[in-house]
């Protein structure tokens, strides 16, 4: 195991620790439809070593978790994931990813507790999983931005139809965005830090 001392416990881990120099945290949430890639954002762009609360699918699930187009998936998110990245020396974002089965969405009113804002991922072969999820962040009056998560052979269409598809305000910013991939991903969460920025500079100059 790593880092065992004596009685078990190593301590936190070099990159584990919070940088002096931060001077502002932001609560982020991951959210999406089930299997549209949060727990592998999450753990893609993580600085630190993400908990995550996966665990093996069961019979239990069968009839009432859709797999639709995700017949490979064995394991799923039952609480939540959660990582950090400092997005500059003094800026750091606390990530908390959803479930996404509906079953489990009871646990999103301790998620979205304090956050700011929030990244929808997009599964472009089963749209119709995230209806409701941006529906829910609406009704909340939580800002998002659309992530359109790159899986292999999904079907590509052109941003205005999806913002079609998906009813979107076009204030909304909707980037492609590959889950496996840091760099893309922290390139979503700028672009969601960016639109907040935006809405805090409106709101400040209609006051």
């Amino acid at each position: 195991m790593d880092y065992k001392s004596s009685d078990g416990y190593a301590g936190p881990r070099s990159e584990d620790i919070l940088p002096a120099s931060a001077t502002a945290a932001v609560k982020v949430v991951i959210v999406g439809g089930f299997g549209v890639g949060k727990t592998t954002l999450v753990g893609s762009v993580s600085e630190i070593r993400p908990l995550t609360t996966e665990e093996t699918m069961t019979q239990a699930g069968v009839g009432v978790d859709d797999l639709a187009g995700i017949e490979h998936k064995t394991e799923t998110t039952v609480a939540m994931d959660f990582g950090r990245i400092s997005i500059n020396e003094q800026l750091v974002l606390y990530l908390f990813g959803t479930p996404g089965q509906e079953r489990f969405w009871f646990l999103w009113n301790g998620l979205f507790e304090g956050a700011l804002g929030a990244v929808v991922l997009l599964d472009t072969r089963r749209m119709e999983v995230s209806y409701d999820v941006i529906g829910r962040l609406e009704e909340r009056g939580v800002p998002f931005v659309v992530g359109v998560n790159a899986f292999p052979g999904a079907p590509r269409y052109p941003m205005s139809e999806l913002r079609t598809a998906m009813d979107l305000d076009e204030s909304v910013p909707m980037i492609d965005c590959d889950a496996r991939d840091r760099a893309s991903c922290r390139d979503t969460l700028m672009a969601l830090m960016r639109y907040l920025y935006t809405l805090t500079t409106v709101s400040t100059e209609s006051q």
